[in-house]
């Protein structure tokens, strides 16, 4: 399989939720792995404290990405960690996880 492109998300997570964080990808839905174009993804903990969590994933075209982006299973995968968000609003507090998406073309290997 091609990795053509990759989708870095950032997420920086409040100290007090990183924990929870780890909690929600090791028992994550695994939505994202019969997508089509999918390739892999890593989930990275940061080494220095108050560095963000990289989730990488490899796609074989910016398409299927974008295809992902937008299906149910995204909203199905995604669904405690918004859950998660919500609930902090509601209580008026702030997120205690937010995300910065980037995206790549890959070069080289």
């Amino acid at each position: 399989m091609n990795k053509n492109f990759v989708a870095i998300n950032y997420i920086q997570c409040n100290s007090d939720f990183q924990e929870r964080f780890e909690q929600l990808f090791a028992t994550r839905a695994h939505a994202i792995d019969t997508m089509p174009g999918f390739v892999n993804m890593h989930v990275l903990r940061p080494a220095k404290e108050g560095d963000a969590y990289l989730i990488v994933s490899y796609w074989e075209t910016e398409q299927s990405f974008k295809d992902w982006m937008k299906s149910e299973a995204f909203i199905s995968g995604h669904k405690r960690g918004f859950e998660e968000i919500a609930k902090a609003k509601a209580e008026g507090k702030p997120a205690p996880m937010t995300s910065d998406f980037k995206i790549y073309q890959v070069i080289s290997e």
